[in-house]
C-alpha cells in the first residue's frame, strides 16, 4: 500500500470562497450531467492539495453531492424500490473496490482508459434509444443482469478516480432500462451517491483527507446538487440529453489530450 500521510495544510479564506463556489457549480452539473468532479477536483488542486489528497478529499466532499441530488430526486425515485434495490448493492461493492484500488495501485491504468470510455458514454446518451427493446421474459432478465454488472464496474471507477463517472452511469441507465432521462438521472444520483459514500468511509479512516477543504466544498455541493434534479425534471428532455452528451464528449477530448499528448 502506498504511503498516504495526512496533510496539515491550512485553508485560507480565499480558498474557502473558491471551494464553496466550485462545490455549487460541481453540485449543479453533477446532479444534472454527472460532471461534478470537473469543477471540484481542479479547485482542490488550485488551493494546493497534491493529486492523491485532492482525489480522496473530492470523494468525501461529493458525499454531500449525493445527499442533495437524491433529496432533489425523490419524486423520480418514489415507487421504484425494486429498481433501487438492484442498483445499490453493486454501487456499494464497486465503491469499496475502487477505494481499495486507489490505496493500492497507481492511477495510470484507469486514467488511460477514461477518454475513450467517456466518449462512448457520451455517444450512447446522444443516440436515441430503441423503442422495440425486449422488456419481458428472458430479454428483460438479461438486461437487468447487464445493468447490474455495468453499475458495479462504473462504481469501481467512481471509487477509484471518479471524473465523469456520472456520465458513464447515466449512459448505462438510459440504455439498459426503460427509464426516462429524469428517472435515469435520479438513479444515477442515487448510485453515484452510494459508491462515493462507501469509498469516502474508507478514505476517512486510512487516507489523507483534507477536512478543512471538505467543509466548504461539501457545503457548495449540497446547495448545487439540490437544484439539479429540478432542472432535469422541467427541462426539455432531448435538448438536455444532447447537451449532456456534448459536455461529456468535450471532456473526453480534453482528457484525451491531457492523457495521450
Amino acid at each position: 500500500m502506498r504511503d498516504l500521510s495526512r496533510t496539515g495544510r491550512h485553508i485560507r479564506v480565499t480558498d474557502v470562497v473558491l471551494l464553496l463556489a466550485a462545490g455549487i457549480v460541481g453540485g449543479l452539473t453533477g446532479s444534472i450531467a454527472g460532471l461534478a468532479s470537473v469543477a471540484t477536483y481542479p479547485a482542490l488542486l488550485v488551493v494546493g492539495l497534491p493529486p492523491v489528497t485532492a482525489n480522496v478529499t473530492n470523494t468525501v466532499a461529493l458525499v454531500f453531492n449525493g445527499v442533495g441530488s437524491v433529496w432533489g430526486s425523490r419524486p423520480e425515485l418514489a415507487g421504484r424500490r425494486a429498481w433501487i434495490m438492484r442498483l445499490v448493492p453493486g454501487a456499494a461493492l464497486g465503491g469499496l473496490a475502487g477505494a481499495v484500488l486507489l490505496l493500492s495501485i497507481p492511477p495510470e491504468g484507469f486514467e488511460n482508459s477514461v477518454p475513450p470510455l467517456l466518449a462512448l458514454a457520451a455517444l450512447a446518451i446522444a443516440v436515441p434509444r430503441r423503442a422495440d427493446r425486449d422488456q419481458t421474459g428472458a430479454g428483460h432478465s438479461r438486461l437487468l443482469m447487464l445493468q447490474a454488472a455495468a453499475v458495479f464496474v462504473v462504481s469501481i471507477y467512481s471509487g477509484y478516480f471518479g471524473a465523469a463517472a456520472g456520465v458513464l452511469l447515466l449512459a448505462v441507465l438510459l440504455n439498459l432500462s426503460d427509464a426516462t432521462l429524469a428517472t435515469a438521472n435520479a438513479g444515477k444520483n442515487l448510485t453515484l451517491g452510494v459508491a462515493n459514500t462507501v469509498a469516502a468511509a474508507v478514505f476517512a479512516v486510512v487516507a489523507p483527507v483534507q477536512w478543512a477543504a471538505v467543509a466548504p466544498l461539501g457545503a457548495g455541493c449540497l446547495i448545487g446538487s439540490r437544484l439539479g434534479p429540478v432542472v432535469v425534471r422541467h427541462a426539455p428532455a432531448t435538448p438536455l440529453r444532447l447537451l449532456i452528451a456534448a459536455s461529456g464528449l468535450a471532456l473526453a477530448v480534453k482528457l484525451g489530450l491531457d492523457t495521450y499528448l
